[in-house]
């Protein structure tokens, strides 16, 4: 579909990585391309559950060759065992897209679920309805992983425009700068 924006919307995270592929018109009308999760076991070594997911990742990206990538932007939870699995994985994906010659951007979950719903503190399923709807899917996306996968993708499309972009291109949204500032200003 030459018309369309191909893009890999990652959810990520080291036991369930959402993957998802759409294709978005110009008239902001999507398809389904793939959806899926890159698992990875809680007993393996730390090294091991990356590789696993950086597979996940190469073998959709090479199938589906994608223009751009879209990642969860991580952000600060309490549970700090968690943030930073969420955050290496995230990593890896951003690695994978850069490896590709792809660009890349990252959303937050509220851009997200406000693109998605119109509702920035939406829940999983209101997301995963939102989707399937869009989409024009039979029954919802599941796990809610591989439903925010898609989400983020629509999110990145919808935000950005249907063109595809060169890497590093593309202007950020207002919450996007308003984040690089606060991290700029953080650093000083």
């Amino acid at each position: 579909m030459a018309s369309a924006l191909r893009v890999l919307g990652i959810d990520p995270g080291l036991t369930r990585c959402g993957i998802g592929v759409v294709d978005v018109r110009a008239d902001r009308s999507a398809t389904l391309v793939h959806v899926g999760v890159a698992r990875s076991r809680a007993d393996d070594p730390i090294e091991t559950r990356l590789a696993t997911i950086a597979a996940g990742i190469r073998e959709v990206l090479a199938a589906h060759r994608p223009h751009v990538v879209a990642v969860e932007r991580v952000f600060a939870q309490q549970n700090r065992h968690s943030v930073m699995g969420t955050a290496q994985a995230s990593g890896i994906a951003l690695l994978m897209a850069a490896e590709h010659g792809i660009a890349a951007a990252t959303h937050t979950p509220t851009e997200v679920k406000a693109a998605i719903t119109g509702y920035g503190s939406a829940d999983k399923r209101q997301v995963q309805t939102m989707v399937a709807r869009v989409l024009r899917l039979d029954a919802l996306p599941t796990p809610a992983d591989a439903a925010d996968a898609l989400a983020l993708a629509l999110c990145h499309a919808w935000r950005q425009g249907t063109a595809p972009q060169a890497p590093g291109a593309g202007a950020l949204t207002p919450a996007q700068r308003a984040w690089a500032d606060a991290e700029r200003l953080s650093r000083r």
